[in-house]
């Protein structure tokens, strides 16, 4: 069981660097079509709804302008009947002529041609002018009045007795501002009358507001039907006007309106949405139970608005449209997420499937350079190292053995010198007694010192002794080489306290430093010569250290001399000693403690040279 539930788990959670790159990038892909598609969802339906509304909100826009430019034009015309000083006057003498007043019937003529003649002529400058269908101006006697007729329409006697006689007359005269009673029978015409909406004011006198007489005008529903004829609408949408406490819906196939019976029931504003701050879009009821959404925009008249009920089937189709939109987005985001995983696989696990080939190679023993994994990207960069590190490896494999060559080859040197000690000590001491019976003490000095080296070079096969066992050992050496030059040099040895007597040091290291300051200093400059010894304990970064400085006032070392000498470019000889040279000290060194330690030499030609060694300060090397 666990078996198998590991199993799944690798399964879900893959090892490998190309299947998880493979799993992270459909993961994420996935992870993005679906927080895209979930954001452009909503963003779409929002937009859609929004887009729907507001088309439709700027298409009632155009309209609503328009018949607000025509209204304003035609209350302007109302107002200015009740206002004319010609018509006033006329009213006023024919109210005077039939109160039984000596008025005569001639100026009443005259006065009503100028009034009349005024009054067309205002008609004519009224721009929408088309849609007043009857503009009628009558005395309270109804007996003079002036009638103006739309181009369609047919002049009737008695026409203000029958606009009178019309129930919502008194009802509109009283109104002491306009008052809209929505769309109503024509009252001039009998068959199939055509639907107007009428307007009735009382006409004062200018001086005691006595009610001279009233102004009848009837605005034809065209005023709303030439400009709806070529609206766009669908077939489950529809347009009303609302007049005042009226509504009627728009029947497209008649081009006319009808009177709305159900009743409309307001669920909530939706806010935002609109262009205009005075266009109100609502959630509503109707009176079959659906509930829509219906825009509704002011007229220019007070209670007066053009409303649309938004079309379903419309918002259907688009949101079928974006549904398409949105499955092609998907499809190209999967798409590019393929892509993607391609080219991924392309420009990482193909050069890692390299890299781990060739790093196969190298831990097989292949250490040759691979160009074709340098490239010139991250990668590229692992394969050079890769490439750099297979060269390092060769290097330091030659040098390792160059190195092991040059320490058998020295102690090959070292074992040349061991020539049977006990017959080269019995002969030095029989020498040694024999200059001391001659009375030789300087053969005797010698041949000690002599013999004394020779048995520090064969003794043991410890490589670190004491400083002061060091010391003994280049005092006699130096002994022997001052009796040849003739007691022209001398050496000095101090140090800085009497513990460094007891630190550990290579064998043979202060020998060879001598030796280079006598036969590469003080020898050529041909005068006596002084060599002094000082060691002294320091610390740096790298611990406690000693240091020993080897002090020649010979011809000095000039840079290059000092470069070929710590390369170990200089002569060699055939003796012991001298082939033992400055070189091979510091590689002793240096192999033995590291690279941080060794020789460094300082000089000024003609004056000096100084060669310090730099050893850890040891104390504790146990004897063998």
């Amino acid at each position: 069981m666990k078996m198998k539930l590991f199993k799944k788990a690798a399964f879900v959670f893959p090892k490998t660097i190309r299947a998880k790159l493979m799993y992270a990038t459909a993961s994420i892909t996935l992870s993005i079509s679906i927080i895209t598609l979930t954001i452009c969802f909503f963003v779409f339906q929002s937009f859609l709804k929004k887009n729907q509304i507001q088309s439709a909100e700027f298409n009632l826009q155009l309209v609503a302008n328009n018949i607000s430019s025509d209204m304003k034009g035609i209350v302007y015309f109302s107002k200015w009947t009740c206002s004319n000083a010609e018509i006033i006057r006329y009213l006023e003498r024919s109210d005077q002529q039939w109160a039984g007043t000596s008025q005569d019937a001639s100026e009443i003529r005259t006065l009503a041609l100028s009034a009349f003649t005024r009054l067309k002529e205002e008609y004519y400058n009224t721009t929408p002018e088309k849609y007043i269908t009857h503009a009628l101006i009558s005395a309270n006697n109804r007996k003079h009045y002036l009638h103006i007729l739309g181009p369609s329409e047919n002049s009737r006697p008695n026409g203000a007795d029958i606009v009178y006689q019309a129930p919502y007359f008194q009802q509109l005269l009283d109104s002491p501002d306009f008052l809209w009673i929505g769309l109503e029978n024509d009252l001039f015409t009998n068959v199939e009358p055509p639907k107007v909406i009428p307007i009735i004011r009382p006409i004062y006198n200018d001086f005691n507001a006595t009610v001279l007489g009233w102004s009848y005008i009837s605005i034809s529903q065209s005023i709303f039907t030439d400009y709806l004829k070529d609206y766009p609408l669908a077939d489950d949408s529809a347009l009303f006007i609302t007049i005042g406490d009226n509504s009627y819906r728009l029947d497209s196939g008649a081009n006319t309106f009808r009177k709305v019976s159900g009743t409309i029931t307001p669920l909530g504003e939706i806010a935002n949405v609109s262009l205009n701050q005075n266009t109100k879009v609502q959630n509503v009821e109707l009176s079959d139970g659906s509930k829509q959404i219906i825009i509704s925009l002011p007229l220019g008249v007070d209670g007066w608005y053009i409303s649309q009920i938004m079309s379903q089937q419309q918002f259907h189709q688009q949101k079928l449209f974006y549904y398409f939109l949105l499955a092609g987005i998907f499809f190209m985001i999967v798409l590019l997420g393929a892509f993607l995983m391609y080219y991924l696989n392309r420009i990482i696990y193909v050069p890692v499937q390299k890299l781990r080939v060739k790093i196969s190679a190298v831990a097989h023993g292949d250490f040759t350079r691979d160009p074709s994994i340098e490239w010139d990207h991250e990668l590229g960069e692992i394969g050079k190292g890769v490439n750099d590190l297979s060269s390092n490896i060769l290097q330091l494999m030659d040098r390792r053995i160059e190195d092991e060559k040059q320490k058998k080859d020295l102690e090959y040197q070292i074992l040349q010198s061991q020539i049977n000690p006990h017959f080269l000590y019995n002969t030095l001491n029989s020498i040694k007694w024999m200059a001391t019976i001659q009375g030789a003490s300087g053969i005797a000095e010698m041949t000690t010192a002599l013999a004394r080296l020779l048995k520090n070079v064969s003794k043991g096969t410890a490589a670190m002794i004491t400083l002061r066992e060091e010391l003994d050992l280049a005092r006699d050496y130096f002994l022997i080489q001052q009796y040849r030059y003739g007691g022209s040099i001398s050496l000095e040895c101090s140090l800085s306290n009497d513990e460094l007597y007891n630190c550990r040091i290579q064998r043979f290291t202060l020998q060879p430093i001598i030796e280079n300051a006598l036969f590469h200093g003080i020898e050529p400059k041909g005068q006596a010569g002084q060599i002094t010894i000082h060691a002294k304990e320091s610390t740096d970064s790298s611990g406690h250290l000693l240091r020993i400085s080897i002090t020649d006032n010979g011809v000095g070392m000039s840079r290059e001399t000092i470069a070929k000498v710590l390369q170990g470019s200089e002569t060699a000889s055939t003796d012991f000693f001298r082939h033992v040279g400055i070189y091979n000290v510091n590689r002793r060194i240096q192999y033995e403690f590291g690279e941080n330690y060794g020789i460094s030499i300082t000089s000024e030609p003609g004056v000096y040279t100084t060669m310090t060694i730099t050893i850890p300060y040891i104390t504790d090397v146990p004897k063998e």
